[in-house]
């Protein structure tokens, strides 16, 4: 049987974090996250993209105290990442052209990118189903998914 990998989206983070405006769901991922921790069936990947992301929507907070808050969990989250201690890894991607190429290309979503802009589908979601392309790529014996709350993206996912 093949490895599980899932992908977490920014939807998921945001709600993890408690990001106010971006939390509405955070008791059902809460006990979605509990659950995969327990089961343990599936790795759980934190793409660059879901990172920078998550980053942006803390710093547009205009509360400066619940910036803070959010920025300090967000860091410590991060920490737990480098120090080993999360519940999931960071995917390394490799910026270059190659990945720029099929950003563009839409991966193997069968869309462009100027396709998914206009069927409103973000650059950062697609860069998120590129991220688990790759992954796939370089990587035997796995299926990869996105744990996501964005409804069009979990159309790809």
């Amino acid at each position: 049987m093949a490895r599980r990998v899932e992908f977490v989206d920014t939807s998921i983070l945001c709600n993890l974090l408690k990001i106010p405006g971006k939390c509405q769901d955070h008791a059902k991922v809460v006990e979605e996250y509990q659950a995969k921790c327990h089961a343990r069936d599936c790795d759980l990947l934190l793409p660059v993209t879901a990172i920078i992301e998550t980053g942006n929507h803390i710093a547009q907070l205009s509360d400066g105290r619940q910036r803070r808050a959010c920025a300090q969990l967000f860091a410590a989250m991060l920490r737990a990442v480098v120090d080993g201690e999360a519940p999931w890894a960071l995917n390394e991607v490799e910026w270059n052209a190659a990945h720029l190429q099929s950003l563009i290309n839409g991966g193997r979503t069968g869309s462009t990118l100027i396709e998914h802009a206009c069927n409103q589908l973000g650059c950062g979601d697609l860069n998120i189903l590129i991220e688990r392309d790759r992954y796939l790529a370089r990587t035997s014996g796995v299926t990869a998914t996105v744990w996501t709350l964005d409804e069009l993206l979990s159309c790809y996912a």
